[in-house]
């Protein structure tokens, strides 16, 4: 029972070129960036990665993709990642952007076994219709597009057939957790990490603290250490080092 492993180096050692890796947080917020960071100096590529963005600024999963180490992104936000907005135009990558709602509960779903279900968001656009573009030919034309989805009527709406996600692998971080992979998150990290460990075949998770079994009151855990195949307790000095997205401060008056 007791998942802990040596290093994120470790923990990491055994993905191959090619996996697909789902992986938690949302901007900065619940980035399992140590294991992101091993799995850099891995050296694998051809990653699929499933995540609601890819990185910001110079951290997470843009490590990776600054270095061509995705081949495909499975998400809902470009946002202000100009390396990722280029590599998707300059048809050097693969995305198929869906609506962030749709994301959570395919992950959700692909951890519970349930192999697709019917949403109203996307119905009577590209999402449902299809024609999206996944990839670009590098010259402002679409190489590959979203096929064609089922769509229903229930009860007099129409509803569009999602299938659930399911991840060779899923890296996520957590505040707490114990060597049976029991996890708690703190506030906004707990986002889209406890489905992206849903979804994972193998899902590795990096902790803050490192506790004993029992020590986690169960009505506390947010995510059951069945999810969870491995553990990497992290040093003081890797929990602490967490950077800030878009700072703001407040002007002071001047005193007359």
């Amino acid at each position: 029972m007791d998942k802990v492993v040596a290093d994120a180096a470790l923990a990491v050692d055994d993905v191959p070129d090619g996996a697909s890796i789902a992986v938690g947080g949302f901007g900065l917020s619940g980035v399992p960036n140590v294991l992101i960071d091993a799995l850099y100096a891995r050296g694998v590529g051809g990653l699929g990665i499933v995540s609601n963005n890819c990185g910001a600024m110079d951290s997470g999963l843009a490590v990776l993709l600054s270095a061509g180490r995705i081949g495909r992104v499975t998400g809902s936000y470009i946002g202000a990642n100009k390396e990722f907005a280029r590599q998707y135009l300059a048809g050097e990558l693969e995305v198929e952007l869906i609506p962030q709602g749709t994301l959570a509960e395919r992950l959700r779903a692909g951890g519970s076994g349930i192999p697709a279900f019917y949403t109203p968001a996307g119905v009577g656009t590209q999402v449902a219709e299809g024609g999206l573009p996944w990839r670009y030919d590098g010259a402002g034309g679409v190489a590959l597009a979203s096929p064609v989805k089922e769509v229903r009527e229930f009860e007099g709406t129409e509803y569009v057939l999602e299938r659930s996600i399911r991840t060779d692998f899923a890296l996520v971080r957590a505040a707490r957790g114990d060597r049976h992979g029991n996890l708690v998150f703190n506030k906004a990290a707990r986002n889209f990490n406890p489905l992206a460990a849903m979804a994972g075949r193998i899902t590795i998770a990096e902790v803050e603290e490192l506790v004993e079994p029992g020590e986690i009151d169960p009505d506390h855990v947010h995510l059951p250490g069945v999810f969870v195949q491995r553990v990497v307790a992290l040093t003081p000095e890797q929990a602490v080092d967490k950077k800030i997205e878009k700072r703001t401060v407040t002007e002071r008056e001047a005193r007359g």
